[in-house]
């Protein structure tokens, strides 16, 4: 099989230069999660570096950029949709701190 070769990943230098929000439409995700997940993603905010691969990697779209002010200082870190999160753990496997941990449930979340 014949695949393309990947380059390597750009290096964001600033935070503009990263996109604002979803490559999608507005209304794209429109169906709630169902109780049909399995493992639901915990952030431990405190672990969080505002590295933002996890919002760059996520499939659906659902983490989000937040800013806060801690001590005086502006600091990114990341929301979680969970409305509109599939429990994919693809956020956790990308997550260099550990900040992103995915726990077990019994899809009543």
């Amino acid at each position: 099989m014949i695949r393309p070769s990947l380059g390597p990943r750009p290096v964001i230098r600033k935070l503009s230069e990263i996109p604002q929000g979803g490559s999608c439409k507005a209304g794209f995700l429109v169906d709630k999660n169902a109780g049909w997940r399995n493992r639901t993603p915990k952030l431990d905010i405190d672990k969080c570096i505002g590295c933002l691969q996890c919002y760059l990697y996520c499939p659906d779209g659902v983490i989000s950029k937040k800013d806060l002010v801690s001590d005086g200082k502006q600091l990114t870190k990341v929301d979680i949709d969970y409305d509109f999160c599939k429990g994919c753990g693809i956020c956790e496997r990308i997550c260099r701190r550990g900040a992103i941990s995915m726990e077990e449930n019994d899809g009543r979340d």
